[in-house]
Parts: structure tokens; C-alpha cells; sequence
């Protein structure tokens, strides 16, 4: 069978790292890949004035699968401060990359679980009756909306005529911001289309239908920001109601929703959210179950798909030697992707392995150990990044 070709996008940082820890991972399952490395991140941002250069668009566009490790973005100031000095003044503005492939290939559907893995020491436990601990097993998968809202990126400082213009014919707008001078006001767009919030809100509800589930949350805030959320509140209510009869739609508000995390988070199996608000709940889950160490995240899109951890680059654990991070959330990542590509059997034996190694608590990095992120880590028993990664190759024999 001929073997697939899977586009390796480190990026920044700590990225470099994980990803090919995770490599390392599906070689010993038995996944024959050809990886072919991308450029991606803040190294072509400074060089070269994007840090997604085509010839990273292309490999994508040719082979439709993506495994990326992580990226840094700054702000305006920064990004133009970094530029190679003959490409500063010249017009270029840093977008993020990751956005701007999400929205070039359309990976509006994201998809981020969080689940518990007994044994870990990380897990989120709470005070029950007559002063018990209890430790509530989560399972939550995530469909945070990827393409649009306030990650879209229309927004400007100092709006020029026509948007100014077109904003002053809002009567809010001209009530309470008419006031600002125009160069000291900023403005950020939530756009949201019934097209792709119809799409992932059908994302989750075929996900919750597969794992024979009864309720799809969705998280917005429809009861203040009442267009786009409210829109998407009423796409979720009338899909239940004419597609989905046996599934029942709950709305929460995001600012409640993070409240009751720590009440009762293994009562939410499946969540819906536009883009920001998909992005603050899945962190919140993601602590209880671990932290971003845990916490992986699948983008797919009509033909393309990129697979990520959804932790940052952290720079400042990047040039540790030994590298001390935990490679779980890029390794889980990989397993998202075997998925999608209906690699099954391989996925789920990653996945055990993976939880094996969590439970029998001998190996554990920096963070599982609950230590600050220093180079003397591994004097107070961390395992390295290395260390990990072998301790779950060992449990996939």
C-alpha cells in the first residue's frame, strides 16, 4: 500500500520539540508515513514578511494532511519591530498563521476533547457530601467554530470614511462612541454565517448522535450579543427540533459556563461554541483534565485537515537540554489524525498506551510532577520529553 504523505509543520519553540516526539510515536504503532517538513512561524515572519509562505500552502494543498506543533505571535508593534530591517516599512502585517490556514483551507470545523485519564495527578477534584473528595471522570468533546467571529480578522484602528461612516448609522455606535476621536478608536468584528455555524453546530450534533448522547450545549452569550449568538442558539434549537429529535439543546452563557466547570463538568459531553468563546471553554476544560499538556485538537476542513496540540510555543522552555515538556497533547493530536484517516486500531492503541503510562504514574514530566518549568526538573524526578515519549512506546509492545 502505498505510504501517505503527512506535511510536518513544527513552527515555533517548544513546537519543534513535541512533533517529533509524536513522529516517533506513529513510527512505533506501525504508521507508515512520509513526512515532509514545512516552514511555519516567527523564523519566516522576521525573514521573510510571512510566517505561511506558499510553498507551505502548496505541500498542504497537495497532500490534505497536517500534523503542527506550535506558534508564537506578537503584537503589531513587536511583529514590525522583528522584521528583517530591508523588509520594515514596506506594507507587510503579521497575521497569525495558524489563522490564516484555518481560513485559506476552511478548517472551520475544531474539534478539542477533554477526558479524564485516571491516575493523573492533575485531574480536577472537588469537596462532595460529608467532606469527601470526589474526582468527576470528564469526557467532553468541544466544537468550537474555527473560521470566523472576532478571530476573523476584520478590524482596524482608526477605521477609515466608509466604515465610519458605515458604523455612525448604528444607533448604539452613535450614542455611546461618536464621542472617541477617530484615530484613538479601534474596532474588531464577530462575524458569524448561517452557513458555517450550521456546520459545526451539525459537526457536533453527528458527534453526540455516533456516541449515542442525548444533549448538545450550546455556550455563547445570546442573551447580550444577540445576533451572532443568537443565531447560533436558534440554528442548534430548530436542527433539534426538525433533524434531531431525540437530542435536546442546552444553552449556557460563557461567563456561567466557566462558573459551573468546577460544579459539575462531567454533566457536558458535548459543547458548541462560535470562535473566542470555543477557544476560553476548551482551556477551561483542558485544566481540569491536566492542562494544556493534555490537550490536543483536530481543524478539518472540506479536503484539508491539521492536526495540533493547543498549547503555545513557549519559548522559553524551547532550548532546554534535555527538553523537558510533555509531549502528550501532540502525541493525542497524532491520534486525532489517525482517525481521520480512519487508522482506528493504531489510534486507539496510542491512546491506551498513553493512559497506561498515566496511570502507573512512573513517568512524568515536569508539569504531571507539578514543578515549576526549570532545567533542575530533572534532579526532583521529572522525566524528560524523550523519557515520555519512549515510556508510551513501551506500553504499545
Amino acid at each position: 500500500m502505498t505510504k501517505r504523505t503527512i506535511v510536518a509543520m513544527p513552527g515555533d519553540g517548544i513546537g519543534k520539540n513535541v512533533l517529533k516526539e509524536s513522529v516517533r510515536v506513529l513510527d512505533a504503532v506501525g504508521f507508515e508515513a512520509n513526512y515532509i517538513h514545512a516552514d511555519i512561524g516567527w523564523e519566516f515572519w522576521c525573514k521573510e514578511g510571512n510566517p505561511l509562505p506558499d510553498r507551505t500552502l502548496k505541500l498542504l494543498e497537495e497532500h490534505k494532511i497536517g500534523l503542527f506543533g506550535a506558534i508564537t505571535s506578537k503584537p503589531k508593534d513587536k511583529a514590525e519591530a522583528e522584521l528583517a530591517p530591508e523588509l520594515k516599512g514596506k506594507g507587510y502585517i503579521y497575521y497569525s498563521p495558524i489563522v490564516a490556514m484555518r481560513q485559506k483551507y476552511d478548517l472551520d470545523i475544531c474539534m478539542r476533547p477533554c477526558k479524564t485519564f485516571k491516575g493523573n495527578t492533575l485531574n480536577f477534584i472537588r469537596r462532595g457530601p460529608n467532606n469527601t473528595i470526589e474526582e468527576p471522570e470528564i469526557d467532553t468533546m468541544i466544537f468550537r467554530q474555527n473560521t470566523e467571529g472576532l478571530y476573523g480578522g476584520v478590524e482596524w484602528t482608526n477605521p477609515p470614511d466608509q466604515v465610519y461612516d458605515a458604523l455612525m448609522t448604528h444607533k448604539k455606535f452613535k450614542e455611546n462612541f461618536a464621542w472617541c476621536p477617530r484615530p484613538e478608536l479601534a474596532v474588531s468584528t464577530r462575524i458569524l454565517t448561517k452557513k458555517y455555524t450550521t456546520r459545526i453546530i451539525k459537526a457536533a450534533f453527528e458527534y453526540a448522535k455516533t456516541k449515542g448522547l442525548n444533549t448538545v450545549t450550546v455556550c455563547e452569550k445570546p442573551n447580550v450579543i444577540r445576533e451572532t449568538s443568537g443565531m447560533m442558539l436558534r440554528i442548534a434549537q430548530e436542527m433539534s427540533k426538525n433533524e434531531y429529535p431525540d437530542i435536546k439543546v442546552q444553552d449556557t452563557n460563557i461567563d456561567a459556563q466557566m462558573m459551573w466547570l468546577t460544579k459539575n463538568p462531567e454533566t457536558y459531553n458535548v459543547i458548541v461554541a462560535s470562535n473566542m468563546f470555543g477557544d476560553i471553554i476548551s482551556d477551561g476544560f483542558a485544566g481540569l483534565i491536566g492542562g494544556l499538556g493534555f490537550a490536543c485538537s483536530a481543524n478539518i476542513g472540506p479536503e484539508v485537515a491539521v492536526f495540533e496540540p493547543t498549547h503555545g510555543s513557549a519559548p522559553k522552555y524551547a532550548e532546554f537540554n534535555p527538553s523537558i515538556v510533555n509531549p502528550i497533547a501532540m502525541i493525542l493530536s497524532s491520534c486525532m489524525m489517525l482517525e481521520h484517516i480512519c487508522e482506528n486500531e493504531k489510534a486507539e492503541r496510542i491512546y491506551n498506551a498513553v493512559a497506561a503510562v498515566v496511570l502507573e504514574g512512573k513517568i512524568k514530566t515536569y508539569d504531571m510532577k507539578k514543578l515549576s518549568g526549570n532545567p533542575d526538573v530533572f534532579s526532583k524526578g521529572a522525566a524528560t520529553t524523550e523519557q515520555m515519549t519512549g515510556a508510551i512506546i513501551a506500553k504499545l509492545k
